[in-house]
């Protein structure tokens, strides 16, 4: 919004400076800086509103011994970085981007079947809050809405993406030359499959003080990188088109979200790092995970983003693994999943499992970027 509202002003004389606003780098800084005082200056007063309603995480009863101590603290911290996450965006994307408001809705609406989830578990004073069979009804419901109208719409949505929403990007090939084109109904399917099991991938990681945020800070900064090249044009020549990606011009708008993303990441951290002063919950891990789903499809990164939330991946094939390992052979693969809790019950500290998964998530992106080279 202020660039919709301050933008047109750089045409006086006196505020030519606010010509600035027109370049996406600059906004990109400026939402990050948003999203992270805002995250970082409400959190103490957030935290202790939780404490006095005593809205205290509760621990699940089959998890490691050591997580006993967690019960209590308060949880639910992802409603302020929702919060903060949807303000900054909207203060510096354009108003006219359809593609922001797409990844900002799935964001929000992800948000919101996170945060009656974690109003049950409360209620309940249980670790099972919202049955999975209605959770996982209501994500698709929402992703399938909204790419109902992605892939079938034509009002508010650009022509370059258009042109291009019924191809599939193959990782590590050139576009232009190895593309799949799957029909309009396929693909929405195929992109609710992607936000949904994003969401519930991130959600499944989120069992760590600070774990599952440093993998999502990672992505979204990949995702910005990703996003804004796809969308540069340098003197009048697109940077998609050497790359040989996907053009789209309206997904450079991507990377204010993305900013913001790793805005509030920084902020919750401060908070959430070993030992954790609150956790995000259902409302923040499920949010954030749609939002990196729904990244991956209008950016048309929906195969390398396998590689890219490698980490993700892992933790749910762990769980997928564990329950049918477990039910048709009646042994466990694993001392316990998630992965993660597999190593804690090797005796690995806490801290040492969060800061291995980060360095694999960043070497992750890193190899995610270079498929923009390795066509």
């Amino acid at each position: 919004m202020i660039y919709y509202w301050l933008y047109p002003l750089h045409e006086y004389e006196s505020l030519s400076f606010l010509n600035v606003l027109r370049y996406v780098p600059f906004r990109v800084l400026c939402a990050t800086m948003t999203s992270m005082l805002l995250t970082f200056g409400l959190y103490p007063w957030f935290i202790r509103r939780l404490q006095l309603k005593q809205i205290g995480q509760v621990i699940r009863e089959d998890g490691p011994q050591s997580h006993l101590k967690k019960a209590g603290t308060p949880t639910m911290g992802g409603a302020l970085m929702l919060l903060a996450l949807v303000m900054s965006t909207v203060l510096w994307a354009s108003p006219t981007n359809a593609m922001v408001w797409v990844v900002t809705a799935i964001t929000v609406c992800f948000g919101v079947i996170g945060y009656v989830d974690d109003a049950a578990k409360i209620r309940r004073k249980h670790s099972g809050g919202l049955s999975g069979r209605y959770k996982l009804l209501f994500q698709f419901l929402c992703a399938l809405l909204i790419g109902g109208w992605l892939f079938y719409g034509h009002a508010g949505l650009p022509e370059d993406w258009i042109s291009l929403r019924e191809r599939l990007s193959l990782p590590f090939l050139a576009f232009s030359k190895h593309q799949i084109s799957l029909p309009p109904w396929a693909y929405v399917g195929f992109s609710a499959v992607v936000i949904v099991g994003t969401s519930n991938a991130v959600n499944l990681t989120d069992g760590l003080d600070g774990l599952a945020i440093g993998p999502v800070m990672t992505s979204a900064g990949t995702y910005a990188i990703l996003a804004y090249v796809a969308g540069l044009t340098v003197f009048g020549y697109e940077v998609a088109t050497y790359l040989d990606i996907p053009h789209i011009e309206s997904a450079s708008e991507l990377s204010i979200y993305c900013a913001s993303v790793i805005g509030v990441g920084f902020g919750f951290l401060w908070y959430n790092t070993y030992p954790a002063q609150v956790f995000m919950g259902d409302v923040g891990s499920l949010a954030l995970g749609g939002g990196l789903g729904a990244l991956a499809v209008v950016t048309k990164n929906e195969l390398l983003s396998i590689l890219l939330g490698g980490i993700f991946v892992v933790e749910t094939i762990s769980v997928i693994a564990q329950v049918a390992s477990f039910r048709f052979t009646g042994k466990r693969i694993f001392l316990m999943a998630p992965i993660h809790h597999h190593y804690e019950k090797k005796g690995w500290p806490e801290p040492r499992v969060i800061v291995r998964f980060w360095i694999i998530s960043i070497m992750l992106a890193i190899a995610s970027l270079a498929t923009l080279k390795l066509r």
